[in-house]
This record gives structure tokens, C-alpha cells and sequence, in this order.
């Protein structure tokens, strides 16, 4: 069996989020937690631990400093490709999907190790 991808899901909170009255924040933050309870449900996902910047991040992130990060062990790149998808897949207030609030982006690696090839003496 291959050792698993090592990925970094970054997400940021879009310009719609802020859009919306403050009564109906809930409803996407409802959906936002469903999506991440998903996300460590799905088969071949290891959710290592997350950090959420919204102390320090104030407003929309269009990229980097992100809003909160996943840190997870994936089998493989379609199930990375899933666990983004819930972004798509995930509803919020019936008709419109969390992507329209939020967006994901995943980096792909692998475990920060010294490499038995490379000589350290």
C-alpha cells in the first residue's frame, strides 16, 4: 500500500458570506461545520487538525492568508477531489451551495521527512 498524501485544505470565506444579514449567518455556518463533519467521514480522509485564523483574519480571503486550514492523510487524489467537492455538494438555505459562501483549495504533498537517500553526516 502507498503512503498517503499528505494535504493541506485551505479555505477561505467569499464576499457573499458578508453579503448577508446577520440573521442568516447561522444557516452557512450550519452548513460549513456539516461539510467538515463530511469531510473527516470520508472513507480514506485522516484529519490530522485544522486552525481557524478568523481572529487575526478579518474579512473575505481571495487566497492566501487563507481563513482555516484542514490539515489531512488522503488515500488519494480522488478522494481529495471529493473531499473539495463537498464544497459544490453541501446546501445551504435549500437552493444555493457552500461554495457560493466559502471556497477550498487543496495542496498536495507528503510528510516532512529526511529521506533515507540523502547522507546527514
Amino acid at each position: 500500500m502507498s503512503e498517503p498524501l499528505r494535504v493541506l485544505f485551505c479555505m477561505g470565506i467569499n464576499q457573499n458570506f458578508f453579503d448577508l444579514p446577520k440573521s442568516q449567518i447561522g444557516v452557512v455556518w450550519k452548513a460549513f461545520a456539516g461539510m467538515l463533519a463530511a469531510m473527516e467521514d470520508l472513507d480514506g480522509v485522516d484529519v490530522l487538525g485544522n486552525i481557524d485564523d478568523d481572529a487575526h483574519m478579518v474579512g473575505p480571503s481571495d487566497g492566501w492568508p487563507w481563513t482555516c486550514y484542514v490539515l489531512a492523510d488522503v488515500r488519494d487524489q480522488e478522494t481529495v477531489k471529493a473531499a473539495c467537492n463537498l464544497f459544490r455538494t453541501t446546501e445551504v438555505f435549500g437552493d444555493d451551495a457552500l461554495w457560493k459562501y466559502a471556497k477550498i483549495e487543496a495542496r498536495i504533498g507528503r510528510a516532512l521527512t529526511v529521506r533515507p537517500d540523502v547522507k546527514t553526516d
